[in-house]
């Protein structure tokens, strides 16, 4: 099972993340953008959207993080990392979708401009970063994770950007419960670092 892989990229990392903490073996293809491979055979062959992480199983190609980690966890993990019942999974998965929208356009984008120069609305993301993260350092309060009061894959989508926040100019510091959340994941069996969340 091959992942089309970028080191600083946290989608590729959540997916890297949960095959380690599951002990799912993963052959890493390094993907180098600045060279143009995502825009190359065999990754633009996977995926026309030119994007990663690609996840190639056999027969199975999948382009999206979270489908990805859906994919392990249903397919190669125990039943607590995605759910045993339709309730369960859509709990997880609203925080899939949280990951992919309010996430990723605000503490993911601010990461975006400060690290990488994309051109977009610094304040817009600064806009959207801080009202996801109070209501996430608000949820953390009274819930040592983010679903079914244990680690499950809604963590493993949403840590990645929220613990690279600071290299978007987000000050962690002042949410004392995200950094605690981000402290239990690390000391999780089986968790390993990326560069900027070691």
């Amino acid at each position: 099972m091959k992942l089309y892989d970028l080191e600083p990229s946290g989608n590729c990392y959540k997916a890297r993340l949960f095959a380690s903490l599951t002990n799912i073996p993963l052959e890493l293809v390094a993907v180098d953008f600045l060279a143009g491979m995502h825009k190359q055979s065999p990754v633009i062959d996977l995926n026309p959207w030119g994007e990663v992480p690609v996840l190639e199983d056999g027969d199975t190609v999948l382009r999206d993080s979270h489908a990805i980690l859906v994919y392990l966890a249903q397919k190669y993990a125990t039943p607590e990392w995605y759910g045993n019942s339709p309730e369960e999974q859509a709990e997880i998965q609203q925080w899939l979708s949280t990951s992919a929208n309010e996430i990723q356009n605000g503490p993911g984008a601010a990461r975006l401009v400060d690290k990488f120069g994309y051109e977009l609305n610094k304040d817009a993301t600064l806009v959207v970063a801080d009202r996801i993260l109070g209501l996430l350092e608000s949820h953390l309060t009274n819930n040592e994770w983010l679903a079914l009061d244990r680690p499950t894959i809604a963590d493993c989508a949403v840590m990645p950007y929220v613990g690279l926040a600071w290299e978007g100019g987000i000050k962690l510091e002042d949410y004392p419960q995200i950094g605690q959340w981000i402290d239990r994941i690390k000391a999780l069996p089986g968790f390993i670092p990326m560069s900027g969340l070691e």
